[in-house]
């Protein structure tokens, strides 16, 4: 690589990160309600002796499986485990699901299953748009099972089909993932934070 070429994609990578930062400053002012009452929700939920179920496709499903082990293992303090739940992870019941009523029944049959009124479902999507989240969300409306989605791209469909939307202010689905990720960490500290100090 050239020095020109090196300062090119110097510029590009200052670039790109600055887009981050401005994002996460503007979701920072502006959905700072709807994430504190993401943090109740949760601390409602599990306080209430029920657990957070997550879900979501692709770069989600990945995100929806690592924040269950957050909240099941720990997060940045010593405390007892918290009852969550990836719904993208068990490979039988996903492909049994697809395998007989279709991909857009993988998460509606889990929740169905498992959902409890008193449970919270979590859906991660930066379209809003996906069949197997949309029913999912529906099933859990319909067992008295809380909702909340982190959204992008406007919000979708899956907006109007949950207690609580966040949406990200972006329609790149990468700067959506950060923020999605970004905005749960923040939940994870401070559920952990006020369980551990029993408030």
């Amino acid at each position: 690589m050239s020095a020109s070429q090196r300062d090119q994609v110097r510029a590009q990578v200052r670039e790109q990160l600055g887009v981050s930062a401005a994002l996460m400053e503007e979701v920072g002012r502006d959905l700072a309600d709807s994430v504190a009452e993401l943090v109740e929700r949760v601390l409602e939920t599990l306080r209430g002796g029920g657990k957070i179920m997550f879900c979501g496709n692709g770069g989600s499903a990945a995100d929806a499986q690592h924040l269950a082990a957050e909240y099941v293992v720990r997060f940045a303090r010593e405390r007892r485990p918290l009852a969550a739940l990836a719904l993208t992870t068990d490979t039988s019941v996903l492909t049994a699901s697809g395998n007989d009523y279709g991909y857009q029944a993988v998460f509606e049959r889990q929740v169905r299953a498992l959902g409890r009124p008193g449970d919270l479902l979590v859906l991660h999507s930066t379209s809003g748009s996906s069949e197997n989240l949309l029913r999912a969300a529906d099933a859990a409306r319909e067992l008295g099972v809380a909702t909340v989605a982190l959204l992008a791209k406007g919000g979708g469909q899956l907006k109007d089909r949950v207690d609580l939307a966040l949406v990200i202010p972006t329609d790149t689905t990468a700067r959506a993932q950060e923020l999605h990720l970004a905005v749960e960490h923040v939940v994870c500290d401070l559920v952990e934070s006020a369980l551990s100090e029993g408030s």
